[in-house]
């Protein structure tokens, strides 16, 4: 019989956590939350000191019943769930349900599932931290306050089915603002004048800098020509070359927003897909039957970026046996602490760096791979030395018209070796090299071709930019991001187009009913320094139920002249131009999870609906009578097909456009690359380089 059983989230990390504890221990998984607020009600008694009201999940009596059944056969029980809030508020409702003495030692915890970390763990196991319950309760009561009292109001108002959350609300806020900037925003001219030189036939780039040694922004066609007047055929005087070494350092280890944010810009993951596969490699993979499932990263929710010292030893040797001891870093890293963060845990990193990609390959799927392969290149680079660049700033001039051209290259990679941080337009970074110039040389003109330019409006928020934004702003925590985002699409609030966010109807009339009514929701300030007060109630320094009050007493006065003033708002269906194929009735726009749809408008009789196909003007290469219509997967990839589906198949994932091959006759495609869009031949090997 065992002595001990210990409970966890998971039956992934139950089999991980099983092998290094050995037969005295039987470790089961109570799968999440097995007490919450009810769905029904509010759950809480604002007359009573915010009171919860809690109550087993439905669906998890057989759970708690397995639980309980196990408990009584060993002499203690150890609580294992995540190092965060929500794991020690699962944690306390565990305790109360088998009960455990909250005071106890039951609370075991660690930062990464490996034999060493597990053992650790269960030489030193605590009381439950109430500090950590307390702000996970202040902010599910707060957030249920909240939307369990505008929620209604808006069902009543507007429509069934929508929310309202302190967190979200924001969001939504940020992104319909910066939508009306971009409506707003009015175009200005400008013009750069770009140019080729060279020297002894070795061409190089430089652009126009100014006039008599003083930078110069042209603003209008009139300028150009102005500089270009005074310009002549023939050679330009070098009149100076400045040359410097430039240092470069690593970036930090990956903290929960930086890894969403790299993870969309290189992998092209969604902020929810990035935890998921986080939390698979965090709680355990099966490698070979010896060494059985093993946690392959730390804890994936934080916003620090400090790493332990028995890691760093680890990485360095490492860059020492495989890259060489040059490589490794000579200065200690310095840790700069976000006055916003939590800091309770290390930066999310491989458990060891010694479990190398290629080591793993074998175990792990394509997306594991690829994010694994992410987190522990990140990591090894931030413990490697600087990179030295070559850089050369070049001035080109003739009579007092100033062209500068600069260049780089790397002297010694350092990190870059393994690691370079991605960039939201994608563009991949290359050296920029230049002729070996000294003051004093003449350069022979080639080519100066001005150009015409407009100021472009901020860019639409993509998810990395969102989460990034977000965090600087001190909206949510690590926790939060991802469900976030999750819940302003469901809602029908924002859509994705391009992979960026715009606001929708729906979410433009709920966020101005909430800023005439409830306008501290959506307070930035507001909301960011009530995240700092969730913060202070886990230190110990307040107490939670006077944060609630202090939001709470303003709220319910807020909330009884919305219940007066509020207006019904009528959302009417957009026609679609075009009638029901079943029924005959029109065709509306329907906003749904996954963005725009067509319905029947003679709903729920008819329950027709349609996906929205875009014509792109080209006729189907395939049976020559269809034409090719732009289409949506299931997982929201554009693809492309005939309009006489099921009649003919024809699809491509490439875009088709409207010209033949010159080569060959066939379809002429767009293809993306990170340099652009070139067109190719869907057949043969013809090829158009992007400009």
């Amino acid at each position: 019989m065992a002595d001990y059983l210990v409970i966890v989230e998971s039956p992934a990390k139950a089999k991980t956590i099983g092998k290094y504890l050995g037969k005295k221990y039987i470790v089961k998984a109570s799968m999440g939350h097995v007490r919450d607020l009810p769905k029904s009600q509010m759950g809480v008694d604002v007359e009573k000191s915010y009171e919860p009201k809690y109550i087993t999940i439905r669906g998890k009596g057989p759970v708690l019943k397995e639980l309980k059944t196990a408990a009584k056969k060993v002499k203690k029980i150890y609580l294992a769930a995540d190092p965060d809030r929500e794991g020690e508020a699962i944690a306390w409702h565990l305790a109360h349900s088998l009960d455990i003495d909250e005071n106890s030692d039951c609370r075991v915890v660690f930062n990464e599932i490996t034999k060493q970390a597990i053992k650790d763990a269960f030489k030193t196991p605590r009381p439950i931290n109430m500090d950590l319950v307390d702000a996970q309760q202040a902010r599910r009561i707060l957030d249920r306050l909240v939307g369990y009292n505008i929620s209604p109001l808006l069902w009543k108002k507007v429509k069934k089915g929508l929310s309202a959350g302190r967190v979200q609300s924001v969001a939504v806020k940020m992104i319909i603002e910066r939508e009306k900037e971009i409506q707003s925003f009015i175009p200005e001219e400008y013009w750069s004048i770009p140019a080729q030189f060279a020297l002894e036939g070795e061409a190089f780039d430089a652009k126009f800098y100014g006039i008599e040694g003083k930078k110069k922004e042209l603003s209008s066609e009139e300028e150009v020509k102005q500089v270009l007047s005074k310009l002549k055929d023939g050679q330009f005087d070098v009149t100076s070359v400045k040359k410097k070494e430039r240092k470069r350092n690593p970036v930090t280890p990956f903290t929960t927003s930086s890894l969403q944010q790299e993870a969309a810009r290189k992998l092209n993951f969604r902020a929810k897909k990035t935890m998921m596969i986080a939390q698979q490699l965090y709680e355990g993979i099966e490698l070979d039957k010896k060494e059985g499932a093993v946690g392959l990263i730390t804890y994936m929710r934080t916003d620090s970026t400090r790493i332990s010292e028995t890691a760093q030893e680890e990485a360095k040797q490492y860059i020492e046996q495989t890259y060489g001891e040059e490589y490794t870093r000579k200065e200690k890293r310095a840790v700069k602490k976000d006055k916003k963060a939590q800091d309770a845990h290390e930066a999310i990193r491989p458990t060891s760096v010694f479990k190398d990609p290629k080591m793993v390959k074998g175990y792990l799927s394509r997306d594991q791979l690829r994010l694994y392969k992410l987190i522990w290149e990140r990591m090894v680079a931030s413990e490697m030395a600087p990179a030295i660049m070559d850089t050369m700033t070049v001035d080109i001039e003739q009579n007092g018209v100033q062209f500068r051209a600069t260049g780089s290259k790397v002297k010694f990679a350092g990190f870059m070796k393994v690691y370079i941080e991605g960039n939201d337009d994608g563009k991949k970074e290359e050296d920029r090299l230049l002729p070996n110039l000294e003051e004093g040389q003449k350069v022979e003109r080639l080519e100066i071709e001005p150009n015409q330019h407009f100021t472009q409006p901020p860019p639409r928020y993509t998810e990395a930019r969102l989460v990034k934004t977000m965090e600087e702003l001190g909206i949510g925590r690590p926790s939060t991001y991802a469900p976030t985002l999750d819940t302003i699409q469901r809602r029908g609030y924002v859509a994705l187009e391009d992979k960026r966010f715009i606001p929708t109807e729906l979410g433009s009339i709920v966020l101005e009913l909430i800023v005439e009514f409830f306008p501290e929701i959506l307070d930035v300030e507001f909301t960011a320094k009530m995240e700092d007060d969730l913060d202070s109630i886990e230190e110990g320094q307040q107490e939670w139920i006077r944060i609630i009050d202090g939001f709470y007493n303003g709220f319910e006065k807020r909330l009884a002249v919305a219940e007066e003033e509020m207006k019904e708002v009528e959302i009417k269906d957009e026609p679609a131009g075009e009638d029901c194929d079943k029924c005959g009735h029109e065709m509306v726009y329907k906003m749904g999870r996954y963005g725009k749809f067509m319905a029947c408008s003679n709903f729920p009789e008819c329950r027709n609906t349609k996906a929205i196909v875009k014509d792109i003007g080209v006729k189907c290469p395939s049976c020559k009578e269809g034409n090719i219509v732009e289409r949506k997967s299931k997982k929201r990839r554009i693809f492309y097909g005939c309009d006489r589906y099921p009649e003919c198949e024809f699809l491509s994932w490439d875009k088709p456009i409207a010209r033949p091959c010159p080569k060959c006759n066939s379809m002429l495609v767009e293809k993306k690359s990170k340099k652009g869009v070139n067109v190719e031949c869907s057949s043969c090997d013809y090829k158009e380089e992007s400009n």
